[in-house]
C-alpha cells in the first residue's frame, strides 16, 4: 500500500492559461491544470476584479486539478488580462474581444 501526499508547495501549473480572440456575443474559455489537486484560495480576476459564479461567468473545477472559467455573451468592455490564482501559483492570458462590423 502507498500513500501519497500532496503539498500546496509541491503543485505546479502544468498547462497555463491561452490568449484567447472571441466575437461579441461569443463564450470563451481559460483553462488551467494543475498537477496535484487540493490547492486552496483558487480565485478568478478579469483586469485585476474577482470573477464569481453565476449566469454569466462560469468557473468549474475537474478533479480538483483542472480548473475552468467560461465568460458567456461577451461585450468589447470584457476585453483584458484574465488571471488565474492557486496558492501562490498565477497563471495569465490575454482575452480580446473583437466587434462585428455590420456593412449596410
Amino acid at each position: 500500500l502507498l500513500l501519497l501526499c500532496y503539498t500546496e508547495e509541491a503543485a505546479v501549473i502544468v498547462s497555463g492559461l491561452k490568449n484567447t480572440d472571441v466575437f461579441v456575443g461569443e463564450s470563451a474559455t481559460f483553462t488551467c491544470e494543475l498537477s496535484y489537486p487540493g490547492v486552496r484560495n483558487v480565485q478568478w480576476w478579469l483586469d485585476g476584479s474577482p470573477l464569481h459564479n453565476n449566469f454569466v461567468t462560469e468557473i468549474s473545477e475537474q478533479d480538483g486539478m483542472i480548473h475552468t472559467l467560461t465568460l458567456n455573451d461577451v461585450a468589447c468592455h470584457d476585453s483584458g488580462t484574465v488571471t488565474f490564482r492557486a496558492g501562490s501559483l498565477i497563471s495569465s492570458a490575454k482575452l480580446l474581444v473583437k466587434g462585428i462590423l455590420v456593412l449596410e
